[in-house]
């Protein structure tokens, strides 16, 4: 809890920096964490948050930064004043400095940090693992140094300083939705995951490795293991969702509009039947575009079918089944799904 002068908490400012290091230094195991199949739909893709890790800290927190960056002190916190609601029966209303912030992956609260990437039925196992270990890390890094001080406060308030000053381009308040944070995020120099299989690297990168050997929660034989199941767990879901999309094409959408066709064929032709004359051109049109959207449904289910079954009978590592699966499989379940 930052109170209401959170210039003046060191304490907080400090735990606030360690989450802000761990979070840069980790940010692509913190996304890894929350990766799965589903979560492709969402993350990077047409739903909050997006695929790049950032921290929303709020107006009140950001300024307290921008001070111990700019001046090399902070000394005021912005407050929230009062939301005026222009109704004479209804209170005016205190307004939260800290604010809120859908769009972000990981956003203070008032007085907690939400991780808002994990899926809505994922288990938050993977996430709490990784955010704890991190912080761990961060703590302890912070607590060697610290250790030694002779001027414990003071040199609080500068590793504080320094953290902010490494780790600051974490830090962002915007709209993440928008596409000039993508170009912002890459100048930053922040990663952009938008893919499962891009994610899981980051399990065996041997900053990972040392980070979970330290605090003796898993092994590099672990890693490499859960790396494994992950690509396996990935093959498999793309597996079920292509055969499925084949299934429905096959059996419903194609069937529906092939009968769909004929009715208007026929209405076509009883009103020929009646007279002539009558203008049918729009059915004329309905029908003919129909057809040109049958055949690019039925050429994308014809290369669906082969995409899947070629990786159905491919005998090479999970990882290079995987990867298939996304450049190859998830492509061709695109085509598909445009036309229908």
């Amino acid at each position: 809890n930052p109170g209401k002068t959170p210039h003046e908490n060191i304490q907080f400012l400090l735990v606030l920096a360690c989450l802000v290091k761990a979070v840069d230094t980790h940010a692509l195991l913190l996304r890894e964490s929350a990766a799965v199949p589903g979560n492709e739909h969402r993350l990077g893709a047409n739903e909050a948050p997006p695929a790049i890790i950032s921290i929303f800290l709020g107006d009140q927190l950001e300024d307290v930064v921008a001070q111990l960056l700019n001046a090399g002190v902070a000394t005021t916190s912005k407050q929230g004043g009062m939301l005026k609601t222009g109704v004479n029966a209804l209170p005016d209303l205190h307004k939260d400095a800290t604010d809120r912030n859908r769009t972000s992956p990981l956003a203070f609260t008032g007085n907690k940090f939400e991780f808002r990437m994990v899926g809505s039925s994922d288990s938050i196992s993977s996430p709490n693992v990784v955010l704890n270990t991190i912080l761990a890390q961060a703590f302890k890094e912070v607590a060697d140094q610290l250790e030694k001080s002779t001027d414990f406060f003071m040199d609080a308030h500068e590793l504080t300083k320094k953290i902010f000053a490494d780790h600051h381009r974490i830090i962002f308040n915007g709209n993440g939705y928008s596409d000039a944070w993508l170009v912002e995020a890459q100048k930053r120099g922040l990663p952009n995951v938008r893919s499962m299989v891009e994610s899981i690297p980051s399990l065996i990168d041997p900053k990972t490795v040392a980070l979970f050997e330290e605090f003796k929660v898993y092994s590099k034989r672990e890693l490499e293991s859960r790396a494994e199941i992950r690509y396996e767990a990935y093959k498999k879901a793309i597996n079920i969702e292509a055969k499925a999309m084949i299934d429905i094409a096959t059996k419903q959408i194609i069937p529906a509009v092939i009968r769909y066709n004929g009715n208007l064929a026929k209405t076509i032709c009883d009103i020929k039947t009646v007279d002539e004359s009558l203008d049918i051109s729009v059915q004329q049109e309905i029908l003919e575009e129909n057809t040109k959207l049958l055949r690019q449904v039925k050429n994308a289910l014809s290369e669906l079918e082969k995409v899947t079954n070629a990786a159905t009978n491919q005998a090479e590592e999970a990882k290079a089944q995987a990867e298939y699966y996304l450049q190859t499989v998830v492509p061709a379940m695109e085509n598909l799904r445009t036309p229908v």
